[in-house]
């Protein structure tokens, strides 16, 4: 069983038991979390397409971890005119483990 849902105005195709990162939700660890936002779901070779979203389906979800990704580095330059910025940036994340899609 597959679905694609939509969280933080990004598609995810996830199944039971997968973990995946999402953008940073409001939750604590171990919280439960319900998507409503379900564009296909498929079972069996059966296929459910919203247009665009199906009613009455969710994705169950459980947070593992609320942590951040590894610092990308930016750095400007302009050759021969003395100018250098250097600047860091670390995204914050929630993974959270599927559960159940129904």
């Amino acid at each position: 069983m597959n679905a694609v849902m939509i969280s933080g105005g990004k598609q995810y195709r996830v199944s039971p038991g997968q973990t995946i990162k999402l953008e940073k939700l409001p939750y604590e660890v171990g919280d439960t979390v319900t998507f409503s936002q379900i564009l296909l779901v498929s079972r069996e070779g059966e296929i459910q397409l919203g247009s665009p979203l199906l009613q009455g389906v969710t994705v169950t979800a459980e947070v593992i971890d609320q942590s951040r990704h590894p610092k990308v580095h930016i750095i400007k330059m302009r050759r021969r005119k003395h100018y250098m910025r250097r600047q860091g940036h670390r995204q914050s994340y929630t993974e959270v483990k599927i559960t159940q899609i129904g």
